[in-house]
């Protein structure tokens, strides 16, 4: 289903930075003495590889790049906080600063809050201390250890290319072993290759595989799709097919369905294709078009020749252009009001290749008795102001009481959502 004009009316109208205008190619300048100046080495084009790769040589998407974020952490007394909005009778409040590129959020039993990194090499815990809250490294030396999940005390933590494990994380603090390798066999691939990880139902663990490129047609038994394998690394099998980038995912509290975000591709246009949220259903495909189709409906120009988008299956709703759909949660708790019982808290970061950017914002997906997507409503938003980002969201978790953490990679910090008194 498109996703509602509520969704686009979120993306705030404004203008990106001119560049500064470049002689023509070939130019040259007088050089003293009336020689001719020395042509300017040409740069390379980017890497296919890189986020830059395929990028049209139109004026105006020559200005989109990814946004760097500040070089270090946002002082809490600095945060936006109070540019962010939610719903009437909700309250949002800083829940950690200086947690460095805060991305994939986890809780442990005793009450932790595991925080992972994409750019840094570290993974932070926040814990109450003698009446305060601590910010604490517990891991470092990591590459791109954005993957959190916990079971039974276990701490796993998903770099580029590997998978290791902490046990008894929360009672080991102050003095953390180093993590213990669980699985080293997936590509070392950077596009794409940081992950998000979760335990399923069936107490495996499920580990995506991005696409190589922004788009390509790579081997099916090595990139674009999620794998689930078990707690020791054995046993690593291929779930589901024809997945992009996905960096957020859960299970349906009731059906036990896996649901998951994924990214579509990029420089087919500012409005095409959308981000997807899909669900694998146990009658449904297990393909989900990429590279050959996107959104569910849109061939792709290059890959979708000879195939139909029919062969796939669809999402089971759209979630804008471009937006950086990330981590989603189920709501399990019991804090909030009673439509927001299992629905979907879905953080999308936001756009960086489109003029008027879009998401930078929470939304929930509502569902209907079957498991198809009622509607999708914005819940956070805030973090985009007259077209530039003042806050980032990737990741979301549920606490015991109820109540909902959202990670900010920009900043690096974790906000708090609560409701009522």
């Amino acid at each position: 289903m498109p996703i509602d004009r509520a969704l686009r009316a979120l993306a705030v109208t404004g203008s990106v930075a001119c560049l500064l205008a470049a002689a023509p190619a070939g130019a040259q300048q007088p050089a003293p003495g009336g020689a001719p100046a020395a042509v300017p080495a040409a740069q390379p084009p980017p890497a296919p590889g890189s986020a830059l790769y395929g990028r049209p040589d139109a004026p105006g998407a020559m200005r989109l790049a990814p946004i760097a974020p500040p070089p270090i952490p946002t002082p809490a007394d600095k945060l936006p906080v109070a540019k962010l909005k939610a719903p009437a009778g909700f309250k949002v409040e800083v829940f950690a600063a200086g947690v460095a590129n805060a991305r994939s959020i986890r809780i442990g039993d005793k009450g932790t809050v595991f925080v992972g990194a994409r750019l840094i090499d570290k993974v932070h815990a926040i814990r109450e201390k003698d009446g305060k809250r601590e910010v604490k490294v517990i891991a470092s030396g990591l590459h791109r250890p954005n993957g959190l999940a916990l079971h039974k005390g276990a701490l796993y933590i998903a770099e580029l290319s590997k998978v290791s494990r902490i046990d008894a994380v929360e009672d080991n603090l102050d003095n953390p072993p180093k993590p213990t390798l669980v699985n080293d066999q997936f590509p070392k691939d950077e596009p794409h290759g940081w992950k998000f990880i979760a335990i399923g139902p069936d107490d495996k663990l499920y580990v995506p595989v991005g696409a190589n490129a922004n788009i390509n047609d790579p081997d099916p038994n090595h990139y674009a799709h999620i794998r689930r394998m078990n707690l020791d690394g054995s046993g690593m099998e291929i779930l589901v097919r024809g997945v992009r980038n996905t960096v957020g995912f859960d299970w349906h509290p009731t059906t036990k369905e896996l649901y998951f975000t994924d990214n579509g591709r990029d420089w087919l246009s500012e409005d095409v294709p959308e981000d997807e949220l899909n669900r694998v259903t146990a009658a449904g495909k297990k393909h989900f078009g990429y590279p050959y189709c996107h959104q569910g409906n849109f061939r792709d120009p290059e890959f979708g020749w000879g195939h139909s988008c029919a062969d796939y299956e669809p999402p089971v709703a759209l979630l804008g252009a471009h937006t950086a759909a990330l981590g989603m949660r189920f709501y399990t708790g019991a804090m909030f009001p009673a439509e927001y019982r299992n629905a979907i808290f879905i953080a999308r970061r936001g756009s960086w290749n489109r003029t008027e950017k879009l998401g930078g914002d929470i939304v929930v997906a509502k569902l209907n008795p079957d498991g198809s997507v009622k509607s999708i409503e914005p819940f956070l938003t805030g973090f985009l102001e007259n077209n530039n980002y003042v806050a980032r969201p990737v990741d979301v978790e549920v606490m015991k009481d109820g109540s909902l953490l959202v990670s900010d990679d920009f900043n690096g910090a974790v906000y708090r959502v609560s409701y009522g008194g």
